[in-house]
């Protein structure tokens, strides 16, 4: 069972909805037994990193996720729950992240070319890096979907899979049993439901 983190925040219903599609069993849930129970945590979000981290910080979760985590759980954060899992984020200030993975998270001006569009929104071809088990079920040129203004820069070797807006925007990462998905794999069609089958298959 997958518990999906409930703090007020994020693409909920979507990834409930997709996870129901695939018949993995899931729960939406802040209830830290229920979490400390399952056999994997889904961390989700959207909006501004400042406002999420402070939500996830209030609901007293945090040493408990990092517990889990720290114990093998698998975790997978979505979107700007990816971004949390890094040290830092620069998103209208300076704000400390969950620290799971090394890096920070900028906003692509001035990286990108100002003839590109901010925020980076809609498909997007995946460019698989390494191998993992999180691309079980995909095949050459698969397309996710973004909507994203910041974007993580950390260690190479996190990047699992990236997609090029102007520089290499990654798209998944991962260290050990921390994952992240920096676009929307429950709005990613069936590329996105093949990501969240293999991951549901990863915790099992």
């Amino acid at each position: 069972m997958i518990a999906i983190i409930d703090y007020g925040v994020g693409n909920i219903h979507s990834v409930i909805s997709a996870l129901d599609k695939l018949e993995i069993e899931n729960v939406l849930t802040a209830d830290p037994e229920v979490i400390k129970n399952a056999d994997g945590i889904i961390l989700p979000g959207v909006g501004a990193f400042r406002d999420a981290i402070k939500s996830l910080e209030d609901t007293g979760l945090i040493p408990l996720i990092k517990k889990c985590v720290g114990e093998g759980k698998p975790l997978l954060g979505i979107c700007l729950g990816m971004q949390l899992l890094y040290e830092k984020s620069f998103e209208d200030g300076e704000y400390t992240g969950l620290g799971l993975l090394k890096g920070e998270v900028k906003a692509f001006n001035p990286y990108i070319s100002k003839d590109l569009k901010i925020p980076h929104m809609g498909w997007n071809k995946l460019e698989i890096k390494q191998n993992s088990p999180i691309f079980k079920y995909l095949g050459e040129n698969e397309f996710v979907y973004y909507v994203h203004s910041y974007f993580a820069c950390g260690n190479d070797e996190d990047v699992l899979a990236s997609s090029d807006y102007g520089i290499e925007v990654p798209g998944v990462v991962g260290n050990k049993n921390i994952m992240g998905m920096q676009f929307h794999p429950e709005k990613s069609s069936d590329t996105g439901l093949k990501l969240l089958k293999a991951f549901g298959e990863m915790i099992k």
